[in-house]
């Protein structure tokens, strides 16, 4: 069993505290203060309530704690909160429990709960580029934190593999026999396919009755669909094995999938009058837009509306989703603010199941506009991550002038990726940022490399030492900035509740960022290899527990932390 934060069992010390003073059924906020140790929030609402003086009542409850072996002042403080400091040998004890704790002090809260998590969404036949990076990432970093905290995840990548644009690519390939199947070429096919579509009547027509061809289950065309298919998810693989995230072809899920449940989808919103007809196309109104979800288009064809609402009766109904997050760009809130409301009308999203639109901002380049390559064009995803490499390998070489060969290759692709992850994650999730390649490979400010390299200095410390896991002394005296890097390694169980509640991962970025330089200052006063006796053995202590936590907390970012860089 995880080791609980101290900022629980002093909850459980101030609510005593509060009922003595005669507040019961309260729940205190126990947080970090610049001040104490933590602060005690709750008690001004509720003298509020009772009529009573704020810090009149506060100092009752400062009264009624306990001080002694764990607590050691309790204060009143401002207009009516409680300041609280814990003894050394609190935090010793704590020390002592997490270096034994294999988790870290984080329990599993999300046990039991089922999430569907969609994310990353790539085109067949199109590269990935900058613009699925964030999607890919965030959601990545949601499933790991997810499955972390004891939750049962269901990972989707919801392909755009269906349409009117299979009919123009799979005609132009069969006109074209001889074009290849691989990749780049697809790219070249649907660039080409899309110019005679617009400029030739005759193969747009052509292109139209194979998109019927498709839909009606024609062998030869549907077995050039599965080719373009298959390629394109054996492309996307390769790029996910590239960035580490936990994405495979198992959890690739088409649009086609969702393709025979249209029509009844259709029927039953239109049967039970939440879809009516206007203009030939059948539509759900709502009070809050201008524009209806259009359902069934006038030409009988169905959209992505049609698709999504499949798609979550098919989530809540057979895969038992509590919750279901969409890792999409915030220029489509309207759209799923739309098809949640649909589906709750229609019964197919109960009450009891979250459905939550997570957005994200935009990849901007130094120019502060979309990021694009100087043609205009996105820039594919694979180019952006092989130009990181090569950046990093300028970076690990001249930290390791002797790291040639695949030992440099290897250092330079977990630096030079992570960068890329940690860049992205490290933005806050609805804001657009700049993708500034020379600030982000940084060995100082608030980068990936900064945090590899401060994990990797962890294990040289420990390394030099004999790399043996100590015991604590929980007699000894406390410098404070030992003091200040147990109470921060005390906060990591609380951040990755926080991400889970806020879907922002920048939470644990921010967290581990101020652990590294917690822990920067703790090693620059308080000497480890130097130290002797107790004051050794405790800071040896620290050090195992900083690494450990920066070792999970990057992994969790989907981030790796080489022991040497």
């Amino acid at each position: 069993m995880a080791v609980p934060p101290l900022a629980e069992s002093l909850s459980d010390a101030v609510v005593a505290a509060l009922a003595t003073a005669g507040v019961a059924e309260v729940a205190p906020r126990i947080r970090r203060s610049q001040h104490a140790d933590f602060q005690a929030d709750g008690v001004l609402t509720s003298a509020g309530a009772l009529r009573r003086d704020p810090r009149a009542l506060a100092a009752e409850v400062a009264a009624a704690l306990p001080t002694g072996d764990r607590l050691a002042a309790a204060r009143v403080a401002g207009p009516g909160f409680v300041n609280l400091d814990l003894t050394d040998r609190a935090l010793l004890d704590q020390l002592a429990a997490r270096l034994t704790d294999p988790r870290l002090g984080v329990g599993r809260p999300e046990s039991g709960v089922t999430t569907v998590v969609d994310y990353s969404q790539p085109n067949v036949a199109k590269e990935m580029h900058v613009g699925h990076l964030r999607s890919t990432v965030i959601g990545d970093a949601l499933v790991r934190t997810l499955e972390h905290l004891g939750g049962d995840v269901v990972r989707r990548n919801h392909l755009g593999d269906w349409g009117t644009q299979f009919g123009m690519l799979i005609q132009h390939r069969f006109e074209h026999p001889d074009e290849s199947g691989a990749m780049a070429d697809l790219m070249a096919l649907y660039r080409a396919a899309q110019a005679l579509f617009r400029s030739d009547a005759a193969f747009a027509d052509r292109a139209r009755r194979r998109v019927v061809a498709l839909q009606a289950g024609d062998p030869a065309t549907l077995a050039a669909w599965r080719a373009m298919v298959d390629e394109s998810t054996r492309y996307f693989s390769e790029i996910y094995e590239r960035l580490g995230v936990r994405l495979t072809a198992a959890d690739a899920v088409g649009e086609s999938a969702y393709n025979d449940a249209l029509p009844g989808v259709a029927d039953e919103l239109a049967a039970a009058g939440i879809a009516v007809l206007s203009d030939g196309a059948l539509c759900v109104f709502t009070d809050f837009a201008a524009t209806p979800l259009i359902v069934r288009k006038s030409d009988g064809g169905f959209g992505y509306a049609a698709t999504d609402l499949a798609a979550i009766r098919q989530r809540v109904g057979a895969l038992a989703a509590d919750r279901i997050l969409y890792v999409v760009d915030a220029r489509q809130s309207l759209h799923f603010r739309l098809v949640f409301e649909t589906a709750r009308r229609a019964g197919w999203l109960p009450s009891t199941v979250d459905a939550v639109h997570v957005p994200f901002g935009t990849v901007l380049g130094r120019d502060g506009r979309p990021f694009r390559t100087r043609d205009g064009d996105t820039v594919p995803l694979r180019d952006l991550l092989d130009d990181a490499v090569d950046r990093a390998r300028v970076v690990v070489a001249d930290k390791n002038p002797d790291l040639t060969g695949a030992a440099l290759d290897d250092r330079a692709r977990a630096v030079g990726i992570g960068a890329v992850k940690y860049a992205d994650l490290a933005t806050g999730r609805t804001r657009d940022y700049v993708y500034d390649p020379d600030r982000m490979l940084a060995l100082t400010g608030d980068t990936g490399v900064y945090l590899q390299y401060a994990h990797a200095r962890v294990r040289s410390i420990l390394a030099r030492a004999g790399g043996t896991r100590p015991t604590v002394d929980p007699t000894a005296s406390l410098h404070p900035a030992e003091r200040a890097l147990i109470l921060d390694l005390d906060a990591f169980a609380e951040t990755l509740s926080d991400v889970v509640t806020t879907y922002e991962p920048h939470r644990l970025c921010a967290y581990l960022h101020r652990l590294a330089q917690t822990f920067t200052t703790f090693y620059d006063r308080c000497p480890v290899l130097r130290a002797s006796g107790a004051a050794r053995a405790n800071r040896l202590a620290l050090c195992h527990l900083t690494g450990d936590t920066f070792h999970t907390g990057l992994s969790l970012l989907g981030i790796e932390a080489p022991d040497q860089l």
